[in-house]
């Protein structure tokens, strides 16, 4: 994680890459049968994403999460065009990283890229000042 965070008054505004392709929210589930009962999973792509994420997003202990509503910035770099912009997944994996629930976000900026070499995720999470 290269981790450029800065201090806004007396609340921290994380940014951190994540290097990776997300897996889209709609695609990071997968239909099987357990006991003769179907039930949802997460697709491997979605667990190997997760897992290289929290790998990633380790802050520092120093941090604390950002309470209140916040605000996010993500650009996600994909390595082809053929993938949609779904920011869904990280916001979830953003919880116990950057805040405790992604039910906080109240503004959201989310930009689709293209890097075939280097495929990541910029992201910047502050928190949302009232006008």
């Amino acid at each position: 994680m290269n981790d450029d965070s800065t201090n806004t008054n007396a609340q921290q505004a994380l940014a951190f890459t994540i290097l990776g392709e997300p897996a889209s929210k709609a695609n990071s589930r997968k239909m099987v049968t357990i006991g003769g009962s179907p039930r949802l999973i997460k697709s491997a792509k979605a667990l190997s994403y997760a897992s290289a994420f929290k790998l990633q997003a380790k802050v520092s202990k120093l941090h604390t999460l950002i309470e209140g509503d916040v605000c996010v910035y993500i650009t996600i770099w994909y390595a082809s065009r053929r993938p949609d912009l779904d920011e869904s997944l990280i916001l979830d994996l953003l919880q116990d990283v950057a805040y405790k629930n992604d039910r906080q976000v109240k503004e959201k900026h989310i930009y689709w890229a293209l890097d075939p070499l280097k495929p990541r995720c910029e992201i910047r999470v502050e928190p949302l000042h009232k006008k």
